[in-house]
């Protein structure tokens, strides 16, 4: 099976949400979303829960827990091969509706255009 793509969403700023979310995060938090996104990359869609969870209308969380905490990277698949990595957060029962709602937004901006707003590293 090929590798999926994981790009990370960039907004109309320049921005990049999950990058700037990650950076908040203690090290060991960091690596763990690390591992997380690369089992994303390996396999894509067949990546099922505990690791991840369809949260509904094609938004997807990353699963990743520490000490109680439970961190969430939210994405949706553009296309067959490649997964979008919206933003981060920290929830405690439910992902709250503002943030799927966030997470559905950046996918119309996406999809209207998404050289727009893919990040590449320079």
């Amino acid at each position: 099976m090929p590798r999926t793509l994981v790009v990370f969403y960039k907004d109309r700023e320049g921005n990049v949400p999950v990058l700037e979310w990650l950076d908040t995060l203690p090290s060991k938090i960091q690596d763990k979303c690390v591992v997380k996104i690369e089992r994303l990359r390996e396999l894509g869609h067949e990546l099922r829960r505990p690791e991840a969870d369809l949260l509904r209308d094609g938004i997807y969380e990353l699963r990743v827990g520490h000490q109680g905490m439970n961190y969430r990277v939210l994405y949706f698949f553009h296309g067959r091969v490649a997964a979008v990595l919206t933003h981060g957060l920290i929830k405690e029962r439910e992902v709250p509706v503002k943030d799927i709602e966030r997470a559905l937004e950046r996918k119309r901006q996406f999809e209207q255009a998404p050289e727009m707003h893919t990040y590449r590293e320079r």
